[in-house]
Formats: C-alpha cells, sequence, structure tokens
C-alpha cells in the first residue's frame, strides 16, 4: 500500500516500511514457539515422615531448598498503559498469563500516566535508578538514555523476530547498530473522525479536501449550534503532537523538522507561522470545545462519541473503541476517518499522515544472572506473532508481518487504506524535549489568546538554539 517513513539526524537512520506488505504475508510469517515446562523436584511425603519420626519436621532440621528448584525471580517494570484503550489492556494480560505460565517469575508493574511517564524515566536515568524494565520511545527519545549508557542491548534474541520484523520497523529503536527494543505497533497520531450525519446537515457529504473547504465546514456547524472540533489538551501533548504534526506537514512538508535539527531551516520560517496561524484561525472562528485545556484526551473520546462535536481528531487506536469496538454499530458506521486537508501553496503530501512505531520494551543495563535470563525470556514471550494478530484483531495496525487474521475489522483495511500513502514525521518524535515543550505551552497561550503564532515561533527557535549550545 505504500511506505512508512521517518529521518533522525543524529543517529543516521531511515525508518521506512511498506504497508501492504506488513500485514497479508501468508505462510513463513508466524515463529513457531515451544513452551517448555520445568518440572520442579521437591522431597518426598515419605523423606517427610522419615524426619518427623526422628523427632523433627523439614523446618525444624534447616533443611535446604529441594535440588534443583530455581529461586524465584522478581522483575521491576515501569509502563504508561494507564488509559482504557484496546492495547493497553491487551499488553497487561499478556503479562498477566507471562506469570501464570512462569510461577518462578514475578513482574512487580508500576502504570504512569502518559503525562508523567517521560519525565519520571529521565529522572531515573538521570540517576542511575532505572526499573529492570520500561517502556521506551523510539527516535529523538533515546537520547538521554543513550547519553546515561542505561539500557541493554538485546541484539542476541534478535533472531527471535528476523521473520516478522523488517530492519526498516526496528530502526527507531536501534541506535548506533545496537538493538534496544521491539515495537508493539504503529500508530497515526493525527486521524480525523468524524460524524456522517451531522457534516451532511451542514451540506457535506464527505469531509473537506482543501482548508478552505474546511473552514467554511467548521463555521457552518458552528451556525447550526454544533461544536465543530473537540480536543482534549488537558496533558498538552494532543495539539503538538496530533494537531501540528499533521497541520505543519501541510505548510512545511515533511522533512522541515529534520532541517530544523540540522539548522537548515528554522521556526520564524513563513510557512511554519502560517501553519501555527491554523490554530489562531480555528480560535477565532470559536471552533474547539470550551474546555479544551481542561478536557483530557479520555474525556475527549466520550465528548465525541455523545455526539457533543462533529469532529475530532485522534490516534488510530482509538479507532477501536470509536467504531470496531463500538457495540452501537449505527453509530459506528456513521463514524468516518479523515486526514487533514491541503492547504493554498503548501509543500506537504496531504495523503500523508504522522505516524510512529510505540511501546518498546526496553531493559535496564544493570540486569544480570537469572534477572537478565527471565527479562529476555519475558521479551520473546510479549512480542510473540499472536501479540500482533491480537491487535489487528482488535483493529490497531502493527509494524509486523504476520497473518491478517479472519477476524479483522473492514475499519482496519479502511485505516490501511488511508494512511498507505507514507508517514509525516510526529513533532515529540524528533524535537528535543525543551522544543517539545515550548511547543506545547505555546499552543495553550494561542487558545487561551495570550500569544500571537509569531512570539510562539520565536519561543520554538530559541529552545532549538539554545538546546545546541
Amino acid at each position: 500500500m505504500g511506505w512508512l517513513s521517518g529521518y533522525n539526524q543524529r543517529y543516521n537512520y531511515l525508518v521506512s516500511f511498506n504497508v501492504n506488505n506488513i500485514h497479508i504475508e501468508k505462510g513463513n510469517g508466524l515463529v513457531k514457539r515451544t513452551i517448555r515446562h520445568t518440572m520442579l523436584i521437591t522431597a518426598s511425603a515419605a523423606m517427610a515422615a522419615a524426619l518427623t519420626g526422628c523427632g523433627g519436621t523439614a523446618a525444624d532440621q534447616g533443611a535446604s531448598p529441594a535440588s534443583g528448584a530455581k529461586e524465584p525471580v522478581t522483575l521491576t517494570m515501569e509502563y504508561n498503559w494507564s488509559s482504557p484503550n484496546a492495547d493497553n489492556l491487551l499488553y497487561k494480560e499478556r503479562i498477566q498469563k507471562f506469570q501464570e505460565q512462569n510461577p518462578d517469575i514475578k513482574i512487580e508493574a508500576q502504570d504512569i500516566p502518559s503525562a508523567q511517564y517521560r519525565t519520571k524515566l529521565r529522572t531515573e536515568a538521570a540517576g542511575n535508578s532505572m526499573p529492570d524494565m520500561f517502556i521506551l520511545f523510539p527516535g529523538v527519545e533515546m537520547e538521554p538514555y543513550i547519553a546515561a549508557d542505561v539500557l541493554m542491548p538485546i541484539d542476541e534474541i534478535m533472531d527471535n523476530w528476523k521473520n516478522i520484523l523488517p530492519p526498516q520497523a526496528l530502526a527507531g529503536f536501534n541506535v548506533n547498530g545496537k538493538q534496544y527494543a521491539i515495537p508493539t505497533k504503529m500508530t497515526f497520531v493525527d486521524i480525523i473522525y468524524y460524524h456522517k450525519d451531522m457534516l451532511a446537515k451542514v451540506g457535506y457529504n464527505e469531509f473537506p479536501k482543501t482548508y478552505t473547504d474546511f473552514l467554511d465546514l467548521v463555521k457552518k456547524l458552528k451556525d447550526s449550534g454544533v461544536t465543530p472540533l473537540a480536543i482534549g489538551n488537558k496533558n498538552k501533548w494532543p495539539m503538538q503532537s496530533t494537531f501540528m504534526s499533521a497541520v505543519e506537514d501541510r505548510f512545511t512538508g515533511s522533512d522541515f523538522l529534520t532541517k530544523v535539527t540540522k539548522g537548515e531551516a528554522k521556526f520564524t520560517d513563513p510557512d511554519y507561522i502560517k501553519s501555527l496561524n491554523v490554530v489562531n484561525d480555528l480560535v477565532k472562528l470559536d471552533a474547539f470545545n470550551a474546555d479544551i485545556n481542561t478536557m483530557d484526551e479520555v474525556q475527549q473520546q466520550d465528548y465525541f462519541l455523545q455526539k457533543k462535536a462533529a469532529i475530532t481528531m485522534t490516534s488510530s487506536t482509538i479507532d477501536t473503541k470509536f467504531r470496531a469496538g463500538n457495540t452501537d454499530k449505527a453509530a459506528a458506521e456513521n463514524i468516518g476517518i479523515a486526514l487533514f486537508p491541503s492547504v493554498d501553496g503548501g509543500k506537504g503530501d496531504p495523503t500523508k499522515s504522522a505516524g510512529v512505531i510505540q511501546y518498546g520494551i526496553g531493559l535496564s543495563k544493570g540486569l544480570t544472572g537469572a534477572k537478565k535470563e527471565a527479562a529476555l525470556k519475558f521479551l520473546k514471550y510479549f512480542y510473540a506473532p499472536e501479540l500482533y494478530q491480537s491487535l489487528m484483531s482488535k483493529g490497531i495496525v502493527v509494524p509486523a508481518k504476520v497473518d491478517m487474521p479472519a477476524d479483522t475489522s473492514p475499519y482496519l483495511k479502511e485505516m490501511l487504506k488511508l494512511t498507505q500513502n507514507g508517514s509525516a514525521l510526529v513533532f515529540d518524535s524528533v524535537m528535543q524535549p525543551a522544543v517539545k515543550d515550548a511547543m506545547e505551552n505555546g499552543l495553550q497561550a494561542i487558545i487561551t489568546k495570550q500569544k500571537t503564532p509569531e512570539q510562539i515561533a520565536k519561543e520554538l527557535q530559541d529552545a532549538v538554539d539554545k538546546s545546541k549550545k
């Protein structure tokens, strides 16, 4: 169907893989897995009886654990799967099943909200106090952990995925030729969802193809008494990651953010200021829900499902909640999907969606012996082919070449078609944390009419320049 691509200039890798070949390869896509059961040898009842007959129990005699028994291993883990998304629930189920099948391994997990997760993990890296296992994000977000030298390469087990994960799908977690994690899914962050009947009432039987028509739609929805666009920006990342990753690409093209990191372009360039002005345009039209900066992303989803807004913008993962997993089939069928429209004079491809691989599980460099063995065993179990098939069954895009399940939803097939023409860069997968923070704070300032797009563009560039010193 097409190629997904993104470039990280610091570590010189190109993420690029063909969606058409990810999901439907037949025959050789599955890796057979053998589960070996270890029999634990315990002291016989006869021996216990003999000890009792001698005047004491085994405990009284100071007996040691039976020969051959494994000492239990405990692994600590941190992840950001607190949202009730279909994939998050599946990940937690796999952790539980692993422990059931391996009673000698215990995983002590801490579920941290996404808004706090990155800060917590960076703090732990700086203090050399990493958990045994943890969620990593690809690309530029690997830098603090590489610099702190807290990650364990997993090259010794990579043959486990040689038949299902192409090198391009692994590249985001590969630094200087070493592999540090395996991805679970491909997330397109900028999917537009809309209620077909609400748009039809104001004269639009499909989503607008141009920005001019989009603004016309917004005006007509507002005049009809409907909230045009719902966003839950309480945690600040939705407008930065979901909204601006798409909008900036339409104006500047997919190489702009990379050029900024190289010093070949600036956020103060006219094209980028135009992209920030889209937020300003929508604020002037009162297009957003009034509580955009106090509503979170889960509330945003429910707000849209309750038809309190005609349009929302969120990730491809949420398609399961909106459509494939929606028990109200008529409501699910009434929801359409689209990408942000083209803009006059824009340098970007309006058929591109902003995408990134997600949820690689990293290991602490400090793991040795039985703990390292247990952690590697867990990774091989967790990222087995059935994980990717289970995700696809729930309507989630994956970066693996596995057989498409028979129950694959037509909604997933529609999503694959929508996103088939390649991937734009996601802002926070490319820019340094300080630049990301400046963007998030700046967008909230534009929404509240406290600052202009020109002021925010300067603040963004100042953050870039400062990060290079």
